[in-house]
């Protein structure tokens, strides 16, 4: 193997380059390979070209590509001392691989980290610590305008809105089994007062207490609920970067509480809610599904009765087959109170993941004692189905900013329009009157009256990746109309401003 050959040049350079280097380690795959291992002296991003060169003069037959270095806990126990991994990847030609640094080259542009970074979406702090990221005034309208659109989607299916708190008794995870499958993962929260909680490491047991809140009768159920708030896991410290690993996640979470002879056909309907949710997006193609089942030899990772593991997985088959979706077994994917359908998404670069997923659960409303009154007055527990359409905004974020390189859509763009003067001085007062029409409107618009040239201006707003710059002078004044680009075109386009408006209401209507 390629990059087995190229790990073993790198592990020969090190040894040959430094002293004393010990607790080692190579692992190599078709993708990339990494090889790990402790020195005294520090090594950082920029030794990696030196370090190429000259696996280049001892073996002028491969081609090496070193692509990042970081500090990784010995054989991955956090108990053990930190070592040195570098990660690269190997080529048997040239042409390869210059055609890999061609890629790296899109993915650099593509990553979400500079894209956040370049349209002032998100940010960090070292005061709050990594992992915990601030949604700037502009990534706070992309956040909310997501979170509406998911919601007005779930509306149709019959959803409704809850709240609830992020701090929980342990007692709430420990009924669901949470606390103790996911104990490493939950932060802890003490008080000098004596208060002991947990901050919500999901939320579907939140929801079981608003079911449970009173008495559901056969003819109340389906029941169904969403929410979009924080969630906390205490990933470990070097794991997390950028929005793609985070300790405060956001996410767009619902379950239903329905009748065995109703889950079904409700699995089915959050399908169709992915589908009209993603099809707006752009999204629904390059995916997969995953039927994510059990592992049969490790029964005590998960809750529940065979009998209704069995039920469950067979339905699913079921829905996959009825929908085409030509699901893939995974054994041991599986959630712990039940089996589930994962939606499996290639980014731009290629790379996986999963976002939506339908699950489908027997064992919690049973451990919670969850039930309705049946057409016979007997009481019987219902069935929950999980489902996550938009799932973490911070994964879904990573995948629409790299996808579409920060250039949104106008409905979801947090300035749908840059207003520029031809001349601060002269053109100001009308350059507000637009500004405040729009406003009135409930369009998202900038007015930008810096003393920069408009030139600069203009490409600023193309920078921000504004979709449409308004140009106002002297022409745009004596007519009472307005001239715009549109992102990614050199054309300047003349309307009345009440032409300019509809038509841009109906393009945010389309989404």
């Amino acid at each position: 193997m390629i990059n087995e050959k190229g790990a073993n040049l790198l592990k020969k350079i090190i040894k040959e380059k430094f002293e004393n280097v010990r607790l080692d380690n190579i692992v190599a795959d078709e993708n990339e390979f990494y090889y790990e291992f402790k020195v005294n002296e520090e090594i950082s991003e920029k030794d990696l070209e030196k370090l190429e060169k000259l696996i280049r003069v001892l073996d002028n037959q491969i081609f090496i590509k070193l692509l990042r270095v970081s500090g990784v806990y010995f054989e991955g126990n956090a108990d053990n001392e930190m070592i040195t991994r570098i990660s690269g990847k190997a080529f048997e030609t040239k042409e390869e691989l210059e055609k890999y640094e061609e890629f790296l080259k899109d993915a650099k542009e593509r990553d979400h980290r500079k894209i956040g970074r370049d349209l002032d979406l998100f940010c960090f702090s070292d005061y709050l610590g990594a992992g915990l990221p601030l949604y700037t005034p502009r990534g706070t309208i992309v956040k909310d305008e997501l979170q509406k659109q998911v919601e007005n989607i779930c509306r149709n299916y019959g959803f409704q809105k809850v709240s609830c708190p992020s701090l929980s008794n342990i007692k709430l995870f420990e009924t669901s089994g949470h606390a103790q499958k996911f104990n490493d993962e939950l932060f802890r929260v003490s008080s000098p007062k004596g208060h002991e909680f947990v901050l919500k490491p999901v939320q579907c047991p939140h929801h079981t207490q608003i079911y449970a809140s009173k008495i559901r009768s056969y003819k109340d159920l389906p029941i169904r609920y969403m929410e979009s708030d924080k969630q906390y896991r205490a990933e470990l410290q070097g794991s997390v970067g950028g929005l793609s690993r985070v300790y405060a996640i956001t996410i767009e979470d619902g379950h239903s509480f329905c009748r065995i002879d109703q889950f079904k056909d409700e699995v089915i309907n959050m399908y169709n809610i992915i589908k009209d949710f993603y099809s707006k997006m752009g999204l629904w193609n390059n995916y997969w599904v995953s039927l994510s089942v059990r592992d049969l030899n490790h029964p005590e990772k998960y809750i529940g009765n065979n009998e209704d593991w069995e039920l469950c997985e067979k339905v699913l088959q079921e829905v996959s087959d009825e929908l085409g979706l030509n699901a893939k077994r995974c054994e041991g994917e599986a959630a712990l109170y039940g089996p589930k359908l994962d939606f499996m998404f290639k980014d731009a670069l290629g790379r996986e993941m999963q976002i939506p997923t339908i699950q489908v659960d027997f064992a919690t409303p049973k451990r919670f004692g969850l039930f309705y009154i049946d057409e016979n007055g007997e009481k019987q527990t219902p069935v929950m189905v999980h489902r996550a359409i938009l799932g973490s905004y911070e994964r879904f974020l990573v995948l629409l900013l790299e996808q579409f390189k920060g250039v949104l859509p106008v409905w979801l763009s947090p300035v749908q329009v840059n207003i520029i003067p031809v001349n601060n001085k002269y053109h100001d007062e009308y350059c507000k009157k637009i500004m405040k029409l729009l406003q009135n409107e409930d369009i998202r618009v900038e007015y930008d009256d810096s003393n920069e040239s408009m030139s600069k201006k203009i490409k600023l707003s193309n920078n921000m990746k504004n979709p449409y710059t308004l140009i106002l002078g002297n022409n745009e004044l004596d007519k009472g109309i307005v001239s715009y680009r549109k992102l990614g075109e050199d054309k300047t386009v003349s309307l009345k401003i009440e032409a300019f408006i509809e038509m841009l209401k109906k393009e945010i209507k389309q989404k």
